[in-house]
C-alpha cells in the first residue's frame, strides 16, 4: 500500500516496484475512505453500542468485540473499497 507518505517514494522504493512491475495506484494521502481499520473500529463500534447490554468490564469489552469481529460481514475487502473509491473519483473528476 502506497499512502503518498514521503517515506514511499524513496530510491530503494521505487527501484523494488519497478523490478517487481508493480503499478502504482492512484492514492490520495490519509484517505480514511481507504483505510480498512477506520472502518473496521466504526463498525465494531457501532455494533458493541447497538448491544442490549454493553461490556462493563474489560473482560466483558474483549469478549464482544471477538465475537463482532467474528460476525463482521466481508464487505471490509480492500478490492471493493479500492473499487468504489475509484468510481466515485470517476463521477467527481473524470479523466
Amino acid at each position: 500500500m502506497d499512502d503518498n507518505a514521503p517515506c514511499h517514494h524513496t530510491v530503494a522504493a521505487e527501484q523494488l516496484l519497478e523490478s517487481e512491475d508493480i503499478e502504482r495506484m492512484d492514492w490520495p494521502a490519509r484517505s480514511p475512505d481507504l483505510n480498512p481499520i477506520e472502518h473496521v473500529w466504526d463498525f465494531l463500534g457501532r455494533r458493541l453500542a447497538a448491544r442490549t447490554l454493553p461490556p462493563v468490564t474489560i473482560r466483558e469489552l474483549r469478549l464482544a468485540l471477538q465475537d463482532e469481529w467474528a460476525a463482521m460481514p466481508q464487505q471490509f475487502s480492500m478490492g471493493r473499497r479500492c473499487e468504489t473509491c475509484l468510481a466515485v473519483r470517476e463521477i467527481i473528476s473524470p479523466t
